[in-house]
């Protein structure tokens, strides 16, 4: 049956997250409508289909043992010319993302995983697109400001046409056993085997 790529992380909510969405888009990144605004918790993550229950129980448990934070975005910078990516960072509320990549990418838990970087909570406005088109993004959003209080996290799975889609919702303290499954109504069921 293969695997699924699934991704953990904080949405950026509205009215900041479209307006990232659309100026991504604006600079012409080709991937800012299929990837919702969110800082990374756990970067695109293969896994097997099969360990998805395990996966969600996992991270109900984290999210438990949460409570809101603040979270406050001011200015942008950039990972060039390590990796080609322009961000809007995170100034308030590192410490609090930073735990919670920890935790979930534990290596007793189900998305253990290396980093490819060392982990610097932020979010992409522009990835992989042309210099200059990346420098207008970096100019363009040097004075963007936002705070928000944080109330959990979200599990997406990346579909085959590359559009990441919201798998479900974990809000910071809740009981696991009373974190329901998020239905998307949108989507045809999966198909059973």
């Amino acid at each position: 049956m293969g695997t699924v790529t699934l991704g953990v992380s904080i949405a950026v909510p509205e009215p900041y997250g479209r307006f990232l969405q659309e100026q991504r888009a604006g600079f012409g990144d080709p991937a800012a409508h299929a990837i919702p605004t969110h800082v990374t918790l756990l970067p695109p993550t293969e896994a097997d289909p099969a360990d998805l229950p395990r996966v969600e129980e996992y991270l109900a448990e984290v999210a438990a043992d949460f409570r809101p934070f603040t979270l406050r975005l001011k200015g942008t910078d950039t990972f060039r010319p390590l990796s080609p990516v322009v961000f809007v960072k995170l100034v308030d509320g590192k410490a609090g993302c930073t735990e919670l990549q920890e935790r979930i990418r534990a290596a007793s838990g189900p998305c253990a995983r290396e980093l490819q970087f060392p982990y610097h909570p932020h979010v992409t406005v522009a990835h992989g697109i042309s210099e200059e088109a990346m420098d207008r993004a970096q100019r363009e959003l040097a004075d963007f400001e936002a705070a928000w209080t944080i109330g959990g996290f979200a599990l997406y799975q990346q579909g085959a046409d590359g559009v990441w889609r919201l798998e479900r919702k974990y809000p910071f303290g809740a009981p696991v056993a009373g974190v329901p499954r998020q239905v998307d109504l949108s989507r045809p069921p999966a198909p059973s085997h």
